[in-house]
């Protein structure tokens, strides 16, 4: 399957350039259109330009791809700016983020109409839609609270600051020396028409007795949450009741936990589909094909 000196198969690369993290993935095309992801992969490095030519070079090399045998290189995110020449003598396409956002969440999830949110550093949300064969993208806003606020305040509040270190430590948690839920503020449930457990009020309950596990799993459970009722008013406002999840927090047990425990209570569908959290450089790489 990796034989590029096939004439009839054109390989298309995409990569997607963040702040600190590369994300790259190709897809084989033949000529009666039908595609093959080829294995998604990803690398770190503080200098972008750096990145993107570690993670070319590494891809190519344990896919077996020749320079000759790749048809183009699609780009995205941040970085992609920064790439202002060919990659070894292959001309770069510039694909922008959400339209990305938006292929990659749909390619995904195999739906045809969906809010799609991409939860990285920040959280961004689009309405895509494939009709007639065509797909169309709409921005539809975002919020600044994402990945940079669980790092961050994780930090700040407990002096732990990697995702891996967190997301141990949340197993550790205990929520309810942490937040205020319904059941603490209400003696009725019934008559308020909700689940006793839902979250009243974010570190409304915060316990001297809380540790590292706690305040970890209550900052998750936040930056969780928020972005799930931001994709709940986008779904109902679009009258959609799909919801599809990319991006790196999605990988994050305790951030996925809370959107399933969502969907029930709000009737909504949030999907984490496999390779969520390569979700947008996939667009990039579907860009042309559309």
């Amino acid at each position: 399957m990796t034989d590029t000196a096939d004439n009839s198969v054109k390989n298309v690369i995409g990569i997607d350039v963040g702040g600190s993290t590369t994300k790259i993935v190709g897809f084989r095309e033949k000529p009666d259109g039908e595609r093959e992801l080829i294995s998604p992969l990803l690398v770190r490095a503080t200098d972008p330009v750096t990145s993107i030519y570690g993670a070319f070079g590494k891809f190519t090399s344990e896919n077996s791809l020749s320079i000759d045998g790749i048809d183009r290189i699609m780009m995205t995110g941040v970085g992609a700016s920064y790439m202002t020449k060919p990659i070894y003598s292959l001309n770069c396409c510039k694909v922008p983020e959400f339209t990305a956002v938006g292929l990659g969440g749909l390619y995904l999830s195999g739906l045809d109409n969906a809010i799609i949110v991409s939860m990285g550093t920040g959280t961004a949300l689009v309405h895509a839609r494939k009709k007639n064969g065509k797909t169309t993208v709409n921005y539809l806003g975002g919020t600044g609270v994402g990945g940079g606020t669980l790092l961050g305040l994780t930090k700040r509040m407990t002096g732990i600051d990697t995702i891996d270190h967190i997301e141990k430590i949340c197993y550790e948690g205990n929520l309810d020396r942490v937040d205020l839920r319904v059941k603490d503020i209400s003696r009725d449930t019934k008559y308020t028409g909700v689940n006793e457990n839902l979250t009243a009020s974010n570190f409304g309950k915060l316990s001297d007795m809380a540790g590292a596990g706690d305040i970890a799993l209550g900052v998750a459970n936040m930056v969780a949450e928020t972005i799930a009722m931001i994709a709940l008013f986008a779904a109902r406002g679009h009258d959609i009741s799909d919801i599809v999840l990319i991006g790196n927090l999605t990988t994050i047990k305790p951030v996925r936990n809370v959107f399933e425990g969502l969907s029930n209570d709000f009737e909504v569908n949030f999907l984490i589909p496999d390779n969520a959290s390569f979700g947008t450089v996939i667009g990039a790489a579907l860009y042309q094909a559309e």
